[in-house]
């Protein structure tokens, strides 16, 4: 893991950016949310990818790009997090400005 860090640290940012971009974007985009069945669904999706990758099941090529996508995912939904919080922050803090 510390080498896919230190080697694609450039993609990891690049994640991290794009998270904070959607997360600025959700915000102003109130569609509707994924239901609780499919976000436990997804949840335990995400962690038995976890675990093939943790045990290496998938050899090769396609164990290291499953890897490199389940390390791609942590800064995504830290930037989608903090994007969101800050868009929500700074929409707020102008509404409240403008009724007074």
């Amino acid at each position: 893991m510390a080498y896919l860090v230190t080697f694609h640290w450039g993609w990891l940012l690049g994640a991290l950016l794009l998270g904070f971009g959607m997360g600025w974007i959700a915000v102003v985009h109130r569609g509707p949310g994924v239901s609780r069945v499919l976000a436990g669904w997804l949840g335990l999706l995400a962690a038995a990818l976890l675990v093939v990758a943790l045990v290496h099941i998938v050899p090769g090529r396609p164990g290291y790009w499953l890897e490199l996508a389940l390390l791609m995912l942590g800064p995504y939904v830290a930037g989608c997090a903090v994007g969101s919080l800050l868009r929500a922050w700074v929409v707020r803090r102008s509404v409240a400005m403008r009724t007074g």
